[in-house]
C-alpha cells in the first residue's frame, strides 16, 4: 500500500443486496450466446489454421513460429472453459459443464473439475490464507509468515522468489497439465473417467500430430515452446487480479462488498486489452458476479466503481505494467526477512 492510497474500510459497509439489484436492472446479467459463439468459432478457426500450417510445414524449422500462436489460441481457449464454467454462457449446469469439459480437457488438456473446485474456493474466499488455495504456500508464498522456516532449497526460492516469478511462469503450463493428471488418477473428482477419456483422446491426438508431422527434435521444441507461451501468458492474465492485495481481517471478510473488492485489483486498458485478458481485467466485477457475461464487465464497472466510492470502499484499478511490478514488489517483500 502506497501512502496515497485510501485506508480500507475496517468494518462492514453492506449495501451489496443493492448492488445487485441495479445490476440486474440494467440488464447486465443476462446471457449473450451470440457473443459467444462467436467467440469460440474464432477461437477454432485460429487453432484450425495453426494444425494446418504444420502439416503444410512438414519437417520446416520454419513452423516453430506456429507455436507461440498455439498458445495464444490454448489460453483463449482457457478464457472461454473459464466462463463456461462460471455458468456465464448459459445458466443450465449441465450444458456449462459440457461446454467447459469439451474445450477444456478435450482441446487444451486441462481437468475442468479439478481447476473448477480450486477455483471456486478461491471465488468464496479470496486471499484468505487458510482458504483460498491460490495462495497456499508452494514454490511461491505470497504472505511473509508463509516464508518462516523455509530453509534448503524451498528457502533459497523464496529468497529469489521476486527474480524467479517470471522464469517460474515458463513451467506454468506443464503446471496446470501435469497438476490435471493427477487428479483423474486420484479418486474422487466428479465425472472422473469423461474427464480421463477426454484427457487421453487430448493427449494421443496432440502427440500424434506433433510427432507425425515434425521431427522429434521439431516436435519437443514445439511443444516446449507451445506450453511456455501458454503459461506465460496465462499467469500474467490470472496474477494481476489478487496478487499483493490485501488479506483482510473477520470483520472486513464478513462483508460480501469488502471481501471481493478490496483484495481484487482491475487493470487499466481498452477493449483490445479486455480481449487479449478475456475478461479478466475486470477483476473487481467478475468477483462480485461470477456468472456475469464477459461483454458486461465494461458497463458493470461504472456502476460498481460508483458504488464503491459513495461508500467509500478502496477501489483499486492500475496499467499492467504497474500491477506487474506491484506483484514482484509483494513477492520480494514477502522473501525479505530470509534474505536478511
Amino acid at each position: 500500500m502506497s501512502v496515497q492510497d485510501p485506508p480500507l474500510r475496517a468494518v462492514p459497509v453492506g449495501g451489496y443486496a443493492a448492488l445487485a439489484a441495479e445490476v440486474r436492472r440494467l440488464g447486465l446479467m443476462e446471457r449473450r450466446p451470440v457473443f459467444y459463439a462467436g467467440l469460440l468459432s474464432g477461437i477454432l478457426v485460429a487453432g484450425a489454421a495453426v494444425v494446418a500450417g504444420l502439416v503444410l510445414l512438414g519437417d520446416s524449422w520454419w513452423v516453430l513460429l506456429l507455436a507461440p500462436l498455439l498458445g495464444v489460441v490454448s489460453a483463449q481457449l482457457g478464457f472461454f472453459g473459464h466462463d463456461a464454467a462460471h455458468r456465464q454462457i448459459s445458466r443450465r449446469e449441465r450444458p456449462s459443464r459440457w461446454l467447459a469439459l469439451l474445450t477444456a480437457n478435450l482441446l487444451n488438456g486441462l481437468s475442468y473439475g479439478w481447476w473448477l473446485d480450486k477455483h471456486n474456493a478461491h471465488h468464496a474466499h479470496p486471499n484468505d490464507l487458510e482458504s483460498d488455495p491460490d495462495v497456499y504456500p508452494g514454490a511461491l508464498v505470497f504472505d511473509a509468515g508463509q516464508a518462516v522456516g523455509r530453509r534448503g532449497l524451498s528457502g533459497w526460492v523464496t529468497r529469489h522468489q521476486a527474480w524467479l516469478y517470471a522464469p517460474m511462469l515458463t513451467l506454468e503450463g506443464l503446471n496446470l497439465h501435469v497438476s490435471s493428471v493427477r487428479a483423474v488418477l486420484r479418486p474422487g473428482l466428479k465425472h472422473r473417467w469423461v474427464e480421463a477419456a477426454l484427457l487421453a483422446l487430448h493427449g494421443g491426438a496432440y502427440l500424434a500430430l506433433m510427432f507425425t508431422f515434425l521431427t522429434w527434435q521439431q516436435a519437443i521444441a514445439f511443444v516446449a515452446l507451445h506450453q511456455v507461451v501458454f503459461g506465460v501468458y496465462l499467469g500474467l492474465s490470472f496474477a494481476p487480479g489478487h496478487k499483493g492485495m490485501p488479506v483482510l481481517a473477520p470483520e472486513q471478510a464478513s462483508d460480501p462488498l469488502l471481501r471481493q473488492v478490496l483484495t481484487s485489483r482491475n487493470v487499466r486498458g481498452g477493449r483490445p486489452l479486455s480481449a487479449l485478458m478475456g475478461g479478466l481485467n475486470f477483476q473487481i466485477e467478475h468477483h462480485l458476479f461470477p456468472s456475469m457475461p464477459r461483454p458486461h464487465l465494461r458497463r458493470a464497472q461504472r456502476v460498481v466503481r460508483g458504488f464503491c466510492e459513495d461508500r467509500g470502499v478502496r477501489y483499486t484499478e492500475v496499467s499492467l505494467v504497474a500491477t506487474c511490478a506491484a506483484v514482484v514488489r509483494h513477492l520480494a517483500a514477502v522473501g525479505a526477512e530470509l534474505r536478511r
